[in-house]
């Protein structure tokens, strides 16, 4: 008898402890098959006042396919509302790692310049693949905070981009976006 009153209620926690974990299971983001390994963090973004990438790799491996500043799209095609979007490959048979990227943006009627650097945390960049690295404050992979007081946000002028994005052992990626004079998203 006093066999039947112990397995009773150990049988119980072990069922609700397995309800439990597969209950957190239930919920948790499923892992992306992109080529960035981990989520991106919110923060604060603060313009910088000088480049701290100190990368003097001149291996060639890591190229900047497109970057764009509006008119965005997603990998179908679909529009998507205007944020600075990188789409970078890697060239080489090794994944790369420790990605970062200095931009400065340029508002060309006065001539004011803001720059911003960001560590692309947790992101590794497989061999022979690219992704799109997207600076709009939105979560999971691929997204990255913005400054939503920037130039890019706030200028109705032409804003330029210069870019440039660097991982371990290559040659840093140069790349260049604009966003046209205006006062916010149009239509697609």
């Amino acid at each position: 008898m006093k066999l039947k009153l112990i397995v009773i209620p150990v049988a119980l926690v072990a069922l609700v402890a397995a309800g439990g974990i597969a209950l957190s299971q239930l919920n948790a983001p499923a892992t992306p098959a992109a080529t960035t390994s981990s989520n991106a963090t919110a923060g604060t973004v603060l313009p910088v006042t000088s480049n701290p990438i100190t990368n003097t790799s001149t291996t060639p491996g890591l190229t900047v396919v497109s970057a764009l500043a509006e008119d965005n799209v997603d990998g179908s095609g679909t529009a998507i509302t205007d944020r600075l979007q990188i789409t970078v490959e890697n060239t080489t048979s090794n994944p790369l790692t420790n990605l970062e990227t200095y931009y400065v943006m340029t508002d060309v009627t006065t001539g004011a310049s803001e720059a911003y650097y960001l560590p692309l945390d947790g992101v590794t960049l497989a061999p022979n693949t690219e992704t799109t690295l997207s600076f709009d404050n939105e979560t999971g992979a691929g997204h990255f905070p913005e400054n939503t007081f920037s130039l890019y946000r706030s200028s109705t002028n032409q804003v330029d981009f210069t870019i440039q994005v660097s991982a371990n052992g290559v040659q840093i990626a140069n790349g260049t976006a604009t966003k046209g004079a205006g006062t916010g998203e149009q239509a697609d």
